[in-house]
């Protein structure tokens, strides 16, 4: 484990780029599609998609439920699924199989837990793992246990709730959003708007920056503010007391995120996350170790009610640049990498849905360096692209009748 952490941190740390960053914001659709859309079956507000090693696909939709489903569309409830608060940007989010599923059937999952504060509802994000367990026309979710939590609760919506194994399969990042609080991307004792670095189990993974190091006892919690600027001096509404020790130090990897949905490894071991911004500035970033990306202190951006925010360019000490942003915004879903025989000219690059753009978007990845290269227009806003192992797609549309497609070669 120590050995990935210190080769993972040279890799990154060594690749951050120099010089201007790319925009693609503006970049124009390609005339034609090289593929098929098939659509095979609907969902209520989809977002995440997990493969089985018999080709069969685990479900998520943001209101609940979780479905096992064939490449022709037959859908089987998971019962056993755990309680969500579904509302605004909550519910049930990410399911992602263990890097040991062959052998140990375990699934993760990620989801807004539902959790009182005083006569209040609020949610915090969630980190459970638990046993897939399959009939002839059954599946359940066996022992789920949540292995880790934002205990804080709250209000607010960009809960991240992404994950990416470690290439050893021995450990995971979690992305964790602000919630729309913006301050405590910034703060070392909040895990909101940070990627975290755990085991397998959810405790703090050896050769963190930080690692060992325990965070205060307890934190002010804010509601969303309006705007960057109103963040700074915004009214506490509560205080959160840890149970135990705090270890957001020890667990984190990186701080500066604002709403990071997709997070994933690339062929050489470099791992990449991608975030939206507010009105502009989503972005690619390359992750290194102990490294901040910057939010809400900067973004090539503004807030929705128009309130300036420094530009990256003004290059505060201690930030790092995105590779890649995206103003106007794409609004992207998530973010994977191609590996497979059926686009042999994508092997390689970088995958995202956009959501605003109704888009599939390439991104040329070289070592440290990114850039666009197609952008596709399919009418659909996707959230999920995933490759299935004979180097086919299968994307998730963001709607209430969000469909399951089967992207294929022309």
């Amino acid at each position: 484990m120590k050995n990935l952490v210190k080769a993972l941190a040279l890799l990154s740390v060594a690749a951050i780029p120099a010089g201007a960053q790319v925009n693609a914001g503006t970049q124009a659709p390609e005339a034609s599609l090289p593929f098929t859309l098939t659509q095979v079956t609907t969902f209520n507000l989809p977002w995440r998609l997990a493969f089985l090693p018999d080709g069969r696909m685990l479900v998520t939709e943001k209101v609940g439920p979780v479905w096992l489903v064939t490449p022709q569309g037959v859908k089987t409830a998971v019962s056993n699924a755990p309680a969500v608060l579904y509302g605004g940007q909550g519910g049930m989010l990410g399911i992602y199989t263990s890097p040991n599923f062959a052998a140990d059937s375990t699934v993760y999952l990620t989801y807004s837990e539902p959790g009182m504060i005083g006569d209040a509802m609020g949610s915090s994000l969630a980190l459970a793992k638990a046993k897939l367990v399959t009939g002839d026309k059954t599946a359940s979710l066996e022992g789920l246990k949540v292995i880790w939590r934002d205990g804080a609760r709250g209000k607010g919506g960009q809960f991240g709730a992404a994950v990416a194994f470690a290439p050893d399969g021995k450990s995971l990042f979690l992305s964790v959003g602000d919630r729309q609080r913006m301050t405590p991307a910034q703060d070392p004792n909040q895990p909101l708007g940070k990627i975290l670095h755990l085991t397998l189990d959810g405790k703090p993974a050896a050769g963190n920056p930080q690692a060992g190091k325990t965070g205060a006892a307890s934190v002010p919690i804010i509601n969303p503010p309006s705007d960057t600027e109103a963040a700074k001096t915004a009214p506490v509404v509560y205080t959160y007391k840890f149970p135990g020790k705090n270890l957001t130090p020890s667990e984190t990897w990186t701080s500066g995120h604002r709403t990071p949905y997709g997070l994933a490894f690339a062929p050489d071991g470099k791992l990449w996350e991608m975030e939206h911004g507010p009105k502009g500035g989503d972005e690619l970033n390359l992750i290194a170790p102990g490294q901040n990306y910057g939010w809400p202190l900067v973004s090539y951006a503004t807030n929705y009610n128009g309130v300036p925010i420094p530009s990256p360019d003004t290059n505060p000490p201690g930030l790092t640049k995105p590779v890649v942003y995206w103003t106007p915004i794409i609004a992207p879903g998530n973010l994977t990498f191609y590996k497979g025989a059926l686009f042999p000219q994508w092997n390689g690059s970088a995958l995202m849905g956009g959501m605003a753009t109704m888009t599939l978007n390439r991104i040329i990845v070289d070592g440290a360096t990114a850039k666009p290269a197609e952008r596709w227009s399919v009418g659909h806003r996707i959230r999920d692209v995933e490759v299935a192992a004979d180097g086919s797609l299968w994307l998730l549309e963001d709607s209430p009748t969000g469909g399951l497609f089967h992207v294929t070669p022309k």
